[in-house]
């Protein structure tokens, strides 16, 4: 039942993104049918896997329809509680002019089924490689070898980014709209360097290490024209965030009380007022 109304709810709500939702759910189930010989096999695993029990795959894959739509819900709610404030402040620490940028990646070498301790040793000799790049480019300073060659050398030589290692590290035209939230620390740290210098501390993503070489720096993208990448870093910070889980309930929340819903039974409001209860307890304990 609360499938049904959230349903009708994001359909009124989100109309035009109702296309996208549709192509997304197809495109997901279709790319899981090819994993799977039969439907049942693909619900088994569905509910062994993920602890979900659907009874056919229609169903998943309306669930996947409603979950897309409830996701743009909850970043559209969250957007709408972004203060002027926030996006100053963001602005001025937060968005940084262009910058062309080169970097070295090197990643942990370990396989997924690596022990625990299999994988910190990995991760100690991908950092401790990146260390010993810097040094290396220290010592080409200190003997007046051009910076920009050596460090396209170095990235041929060494770089795990197969798609840039042969075109000296180069990233091209950088800032913070350019990469998905794992290489924010990255564009961070290359917006403290000069033009020509480098990295001189090991740069750690969700990707790996970097070392990297800032060569120029362009323009700062003005206040209007940062908005709307301002306002989806802050609400993909916010949703990261401790108190993320309970901005989901309050969107979803929210949602309903603006098209008025309505519980006339009293019994079916008595299970709905536990179910909405045991979603916010859960988003405080999970905070």
């Amino acid at each position: 039942l609360v499938g049904m109304i959230d349903k009708y709810v994001y359909e009124k709500e989100f109309s035009s993104k109702t296309k996208d939702a549709k192509e997304y759910a197809e495109a997901t189930i279709k790319s899981l049918r090819q994993s799977y010989k039969t439907d049942e096999e693909l619900l088994s695993a569905l509910k062994m896997y993920g602890g979900m029990n659907y009874q056919t795959v229609e169903a998943y894959q309306d669930a996947l329809y409603i979950n897309y739509l409830q996701n743009e819900a909850i970043e559209t709610y969250v957007k709408d509680q972004i203060t002027e404030d926030e996006l100053k402040k963001y602005y001025e620490n937060d968005i940084f002019p262009s910058m062309n940028i080169s970097h070295i990646l090197i990643t942990s070498k370990a396989s997924s089924s690596a022990t625990t301790e299999e994988k910190e040793k990995a991760e100690k000799e991908a950092k401790e490689k990146v260390e010993s790049i810097i040094k290396e480019l220290q010592k080409a300073q200190k003997d007046g070898v051009n910076i920009t060659e050596e460090f396209a050398r170095l990235a041929k030589e060494n770089s795990d980014d197969s798609s840039t290692k042969d075109k000296n590290g180069e990233l091209g035209d950088t800032s913070l709209e350019t990469f998905n939230s794992q290489y924010d620390e990255l564009v961070r740290a290359a917006s403290k360097l000069k033009d020509g210098e480098f990295s001189t501390e090991v740069i750690t993503t969700e990707v790996g290490y970097h070392v990297i070489l800032k060569t120029k720096t362009g323009e700062k993208k003005s206040y209007d024209d940062s908005l709307e990448t301002m306002k989806k870093k802050i609400m993909q910070n916010k949703l990261a965030s401790k108190d993320g889980q309970t901005l989901m309930v309050d969107a979803i929340k929210y949602y309903r009380d603006k098209n008025e819903l309505n519980i006339v039974d009293s019994e079916i409001s008595t299970q709905y007022g536990r179910y909405m209860n045991n979603l916010i307890n859960n988003a405080k304990n999970s905070s």
